[in-house]
């Protein structure tokens, strides 16, 4: 069954280009021209990834993935014209799956795409063998589901903020650099800096911030991160 990306850029040309490249890769496309375009879009058309740019008129991609993840953990990957606004969006405030910054190859951005769909394949697959929850304190991982709860309560992830947790919650005694995070998200070789990395975890730390949670991840400077105690103290 091919995917739907829906391509959220005011720039046609950016929008033409990544048409043709996923079109290349056997995926469907939509096209929004501004931000309210792209949310009617996805209500109308429910895309299984939205490329989202974060310069927009009418609404930038900011507000277009805050509402969107208001809602659900639709996977988006952001478009940006800039290195220094991604820290920003990727991290406190929303939450991203990715991030390719322009100019970019259209090659890089399918590869990117189809990482995520990759990762967020196995929420659908019915073939997907049957996984152990994890458990650790308050904590609890459903792989097989995708679904984080503390202390019984659910906590919406991202794929990519899941599958740092999950990495972190299967060898809780491990610290795991930064790179070995990527490695396991992604596979070796994967393009992606540590700053993302950290701004996924000050995102999850955020989420789980709401519910009274502040010992989920713990830092060891200068090594990487590793599971908190998950304690309800």
């Amino acid at each position: 069954m091919s995917r739907t990306i829906l391509i959220a850029d005011d720039d046609p040309h950016i929008r033409q280009l990544l048409v043709f490249a996923f079109a290349k890769a056997g995926l469907t496309t939509i096209e929004a021209e501004d931000g309210e375009a792209a949310l009617v879009a996805v209500q109308s058309h429910a895309p299984d990834l939205v490329v989202l740019d974060i310069n927009m008129p009418r609404m930038d991609g900011i507000e277009v993935c805050r509402r969107l993840r208001a809602k659900g953990d639709l996977p988006i990957l952001f478009l940006s014209s800039r290195d220094d606004e991604i820290d920003r969006v990727l991290g406190i405030e929303l939450g991203a799956d990715d991030y390719v910054t322009k100019p970019f190859s259209p090659r890089e951005v399918v590869a990117r795409v189809l990482a995520i769909l990759r990762r967020t394949a196995v929420r659908s697959s019915a073939l997907a063998e049957g996984a152990q929850p994890l458990r650790y304190g308050c904590l609890q991982l459903d792989p097989d589901g995708w679904q984080a709860t503390w202390a019984g309560q659910p906590v919406p992830l991202t794929a990519t903020e899941f599958g740092i947790l999950r990495t972190l919650a299967a060898m809780p005694s491990k610290v795991f650099s930064r790179d070995a995070i990527i490695d396991r998200l992604h596979g070796p070789g994967f393009a992606i800096t540590d700053r993302t990395i950290d701004s996924h975890v000050r995102n999850l730390r955020g989420k789980f911030a709401q519910l009274g949670a502040e010992n989920v991840i713990e830092t060891r400077a200068g090594i990487g991160y590793r599971l908190g105690s998950c304690s309800a103290e």
